[in-house]
């Protein structure tokens, strides 16, 4: 009897489990809707796009994630919807560097050296959304990556009072495609434990480099809707 009472109470707290993330998921999605556009010719221009880095290969293939971001980075660039790309990621050894992987790829597309920001420090999404408005001066920019990875982004952003929109570029389909959407989920979950709960920080913010623009440009959507209020503590959170 005990073990059955264990296993019914492990599935209900299953379902609970799965069901909340699931509405986390929704919420996310439904939240940051209005602020997603798939064309870039028909997103409203900002001073800056902020493109979230990935690794350029997976085992020796080039990351079809990677080359959309590329592409769409470029391409806003040349419509003139941005006129400088702030390129954040992770740094985590001498051989293994997103920003400057990116940066390179673009100079040799054609972009000036002049237009082009590194963040060495966007270890994750939260750091590289926080870190464009706290280090950078960023308060509107475009965010360009897969529409997924937009939702997430833009209400990490709008929990920042940031007004950011978003371009979502393709993504693969298929099992990996799932894989990653899986994955996804769980990390909404965790957004909300560190947005919320925690009031986790980026892992490192320095000093500020604000970004300075020859031409600024700016065209809405604004931030209407009230930013969330996140709980604080008085003590500094570890990074997860």
């Amino acid at each position: 009897m005990k073990l059955l009472s264990f296993f019914r109470i492990s599935a209900v707290l299953c379902i609970v489990l799965v069901g909340t993330s699931l509405l986390i998921d929704r919420w996310i999605s439904e939240s940051t809707a209005d602020r997603i556009f798939i064309e870039a010719s028909h997103i409203p221009s900002r001073s800056i796009g902020l493109v979230l880095g990935t690794s350029k290969y997976i085992a020796r293939t080039l990351n079809p994630y990677y080359d959309y971001r590329m592409s769409a980075a470029l391409e806003l660039y040349q419509l003139g919807k941005v006129n400088i790309l702030l390129l954040s990621g992770d740094n985590a050894h001498r051989s293994y560097n997103e920003p400057w992987t990116m940066k390179r790829d673009l100079l040799k597309a054609g972009i000036p050296d002049k237009d082009i920001v590194l963040d060495y420090a966007g270890f994750r999404t939260l750091d590289s959304i926080v870190r464009a408005k706290s280090v950078f001066e960023a308060d509107h920019f475009v965010i360009i990556t897969q529409k997924f990875h937009c939702e997430r982004a833009l209400f990490i952003a709008q929990s920042n009072n940031i007004d950011a929109i978003c371009l979502a570029v393709p993504e693969p389909r298929g099992m990996a495609g799932l894989k990653i959407r899986v994955r996804e989920i769980l990390a909404r979950v965790k957004a909300i434990v560190d947005l919320y709960l925690l009031d986790i920080q980026p892992r490192f913010l320095g000093p500020k480099e604000p970004i300075t623009t020859e031409q600024l440009i700016f065209e809405g959507p604004v931030l209407e809707k009230p930013a969330l209020k996140k709980q604080t503590t008085d003590k500094t959170q570890p990074n997860g």
